[in-house]
């Protein structure tokens, strides 16, 4: 997209700042007030890199989800800031910020959200015919071949298994060339092998594609495969941890789990 001088998306380039993505300031999420209030997130400043995997765990109740919808515009927040790139979504109408999400942001759900009587390369390319742009064939080529669906682009989502199916969302949250991709509970849905696939897919597209990604997950063996891991507990950010492993990211989830349960 071509902006003019006057775009307010005219920020929105592709490296827009020094190698942030996304990022976070001072982010509060309340809900209610007086006896029913809830602080969902507590003054939370991240940010995302550039071409950087990351993960967000917590203990239930910890406000990772919370987050991850507040930085991707999916909900409002209370106070501070959130960015993309450098772009302050609070300043935004809803015309605005629904064509952030569209042109910027790449989302994949726990549901995989196809529908059903599209095929695989129909669904891929769907979010792009709605905002009437057309896929670069070089790039949707190379998005198709990184998750493996080549073979499978004229089936069904009800022919495909839920690992194919859930490939399909990733080659669809990848084929706009977003600033970012937010994952909720990616694999939640699938068996870990087919869950292994995915996440090695979204590996990959980190690596080779340049892609940002960020996922929400409970799921040790799933944070693993990010190259940064960071925690929250009671709406905090609490820990971070770079070049995670399966065994060091559950250490540390038993830990906050059992200051969770002392308080």
């Amino acid at each position: 997209m071509t902006a003019g001088p006057l775009d307010p998306f005219d920020t929105l380039a592709p490296h827009p700042t020094a190698g942030i993505a996304a990022a976070t300031t001072d982010l509060s999420k309340v809900y209610g007030s007086g006896d029913t209030r809830v602080v969902a997130l507590d003054r939370v400043s991240i940010a995302f890199r550039e071409g950087e995997f990351t993960a967000i765990m917590g203990p239930s109740g910890s406000g990772k989800s919370t987050l991850m919808h507040c930085a991707a515009g999916l909900d409002s927040f209370s106070s501070g800031s959130v960015r993309i790139g450098t772009t302050e979504l609070g300043s935004l109408n809803d015309r605005q910020l629904t064509q952030v999400r569209r042109d910027r942001i790449g989302f994949i759900f726990q549901a995989f959200n196809l529908l059903p009587t599209l095929t695989a390369l129909e669904n891929i390319t769907l979010p792009l015919n709605i905002a009437g742009r057309r896929p670069e064939p070089g790039w949707l080529d190379r998005v198709v071949s990184t998750v493996g669906l080549s073979q499978r682009l004229g089936h069904r989502p009800g022919q495909l298994s839920g690992g194919q199916q859930q490939r399909v969302a990733v080659a669809r949250a990848l084929v706009s060339r977003p600033a970012i991709i937010f994952g909720d509970e990616p694999t939640g849905n699938l068996d870990s092998r087919a869950g292994a696939e995915v996440l090695g897919f979204l590996r990959d597209s980190v690596r080779e594609l340049g892609q940002t990604v960020v996922v929400v997950t409970h799921d040790p063996v799933a944070a693993g495969y990010a190259d940064r891991v960071v925690f929250l507990a009671d709406g905090r950010l609490v820990d971070e941890m770079t070049r995670p492993t399966p065994d060091r990211v559950l250490d540390r989830m038993k830990a906050l789990d059992s200051r969770a349960h002392a308080g």
